[in-house]
């Protein structure tokens, strides 16, 4: 992905990063593989803080997590795009998640009593502390370089109120812990997916929406009208009839009523084919309202693509229908 997919504050500048910290997160590392050596980063402490830098002019991208091989979609960071100012993915980054269970030096496994990480993190290593840490007590924290960090602030682990992090290799170097045991994931091969968030462009800007590259993905959030009989198969068939595959598709509480939900949406193709333009207008006839999030390419394997028509029929539809509405052909 281009680091240039967002424009700097000036064009003399880099763009100013954040990222959902603190620093040793994998967000972190997944934003080390596309901003620039020497590149201005700021971590924030959630999601939410890190949307909030980008929509503020604080930072002119973000970076935040979005999916989990095991856990699915991030929570906070599908609704954080979902409403407020309107926001651009601009790439994303798929990285491989190793955890380590981490302690202060002189700390053996058999101490531990207590063990802190992020909700997402427990719940991919539940089952190997089940198994080895037999009635220790879990205790969330609001990342997994934050539980690795509050064992390196106190002068002791009583005061820190835990024994052990589980956290990213990177924060056990980091902060000075020693590793108790490596690569403690419950599934191997798991995998965790981030975006980089830009503000749209203002008139006159450069565009920030990256050029079609050919393996893209192209992300929104549709709302219902109103919840009836048919009205997932009518968003479905907008992308069926085209011959465009869904790689992700989740309902998500409105908040605004029990029973009212919004769809978050990844679909493999780019806003600038006519099958994707026609299948998002297809989407706002029949939805109250939906919200484009990007187009961008897409990491990792290429794009599956469905068993429909070409963008070459296509665009010889839309010539079709323009000499009928001029008259020069039935």
């Amino acid at each position: 992905m281009p680091t240039d997919a967002s424009p700097p504050a000036s064009p003399d500048q880099p763009p100013r990063y954040a990222f959902f910290g603190p620093t040793g997160t994998f967000t972190e590392a997944a934003l080390r593989t596309v901003a620039p050596a020497g590149a201005p980063a700021d971590p924030y402490p959630s999601v939410d803080a890190t949307i909030a830098a980008v929509r503020s002019g604080l930072a002119d991208i973000g970076v935040v997590p979005i999916e989990n091989s095991v856990e699915g979609g991030v929570s906070a960071t599908l609704d954080g795009l979902a409403a407020g100012d309107p926001l651009l993915v601009v790439g994303e980054v798929v990285i491989p998640v190793t955890f380590v269970l981490a302690a202060r030096p002189g700390t053996a496994l058999a101490d531990v009593r207590t063990v802190s990480t992020h909700s997402h993190a427990h719940a991919q290593v539940r089952r190997w502390l089940d198994r080895n840490l037999q009635g220790a007590r879990y205790l969330p924290s609001l990342s997994t370089a934050a539980a690795a960090a509050g064992l390196a602030e106190p002068v002791d682990a009583e005061a820190a109120g835990y024994d052990a992090a589980v956290c990213a290799p990177l924060a056990a170097a980091r902060f000075g812990l020693e590793v108790l045991a490596e690569d403690i994931g419950d599934t191997r091969g798991a995998e965790t997916r981030f975006v980089l968030l830009a503000r749209p462009a203002a008139p006159g800007e450069r565009p920030v929406i990256p050029a079609p590259t050919g393996a893209d993905k192209t992300s929104l959030v549709a709302f219902l009208r109103a919840d009836h009989p048919g009205a997932l198969i009518e968003v479905l068939e907008q992308f069926v009839t085209r011959g465009i595959n869904l790689s992700r598709i989740e309902s998500r509480p409105t908040g605004d009523a029990l029973g009212r939900y919004s769809f978050s949406i990844d679909c493999e193709g780019h806003v600038a084919e006519s099958r994707v333009g026609e299948a998002l207008m297809g989407l706002h006839r029949i939805c109250e309202r939906v919200r484009f999030l990007g187009s961008y390419p897409q990491a990792g394997s290429p794009a599956v693509t469905g068993s429909g028509p070409g963008e070459e029929a296509f665009a010889a539809a839309e010539s079709w229908l323009q000499r009928v509405r001029a008259g020069r052909s039935v």
